[in-house]
C-alpha cells in the first residue's frame, strides 16, 4: 500500500477570514456589509438602550430649559424617549469629538444623533448585504432593489435642510 503526501499550501488567516466571511455555506451570511452592519446596529442599539434608561436631560430648544426622557429622571416606559438634538446645533453632524466635554454632547443631545446615523448606516449596509447576498448566490438582487425605496425615502430627511436652503 503506498500512501502519497501531497504538500497543502497553508492558508493564510486574513484568506481563511475572508473565505469564512463570504461563505454561503454559513447558516447566517455575513458577507462584507455585515463586517460594517453588525457593529454599526450593535452601537446604535446599545446607545439607545443606555440613553433610554440613563441619559441626563437634553437642552432641546437652545433656551437652557432641559427635557428629560429618560426612566431614570421620572420617566414610565411609554413617556420616556430618546431626547432629539438640540435646535442650537441644528442638522449639523455633532460627534463626540465636537464637544468640548461628555457632559456638553449629551447636554446638547447627541446620542440622538448617534442613534440615527448609525442605524441608517446599518439599514443601508443590510441592503448591501442582501445584495451581496444574491450576487454570491447567482441571483437576481430584486430583494434589495425593493428595499431601496424605504431607505432611500429615509435618508431624503438627513439632506432636507440643504434643500430647502437651496431651493426656497
Amino acid at each position: 500500500m503506498t500512501a502519497i503526501l501531497e504538500r497543502r499550501e497553508s492558508e493564510s488567516l486574513w484568506g481563511r477570514f475572508c473565505n469564512w466571511i463570504t461563505s454561503t455555506e454559513n447558516r447566517l451570511y455575513i458577507g462584507w456589509f455585515g463586517v460594517l452592519m453588525i457593529p454599526t446596529l450593535l452601537t446604535a442599539t446599545s446607545v439607545f438602550i443606555i440613553a433610554f434608561i440613563a441619559a441626563p436631560p437634553v437642552d432641546i430648544d437652545g433656551i437652557r430649559e432641559p427635557v428629560s426622557g429618560s426612566l431614570l429622571y421620572g420617566n414610565n416606559i411609554i413617556s420616556g424617549a430618546i431626547i432629539p438634538t438640540s435646535a442650537a446645533i441644528g442638522l449639523h453632524f455633532y460627534p463626540i469629538w465636537e464637544a468640548a466635554s461628555v457632559d456638553e454632547w449629551l447636554y446638547n443631545g447627541g446620542p440622538y444623533e448617534l442613534i440615527v446615523l448609525h442605524f441608517l448606516l446599518g439599514v443601508a449596509c443590510y441592503m448591501g448585504r442582501e445584495w451581496e447576498l444574491s450576487f454570491r448566490l447567482g441571483m437576481r438582487p430584486w430583494i434589495a432593489v425593493a428595499y431601496s425605496a424605504p431607505v432611500a425615502a429615509a435618508t431624503a430627511f438627513l439632506d432636507l435642510s440643504n434643500w430647502s436652503r437651496k431651493f426656497f
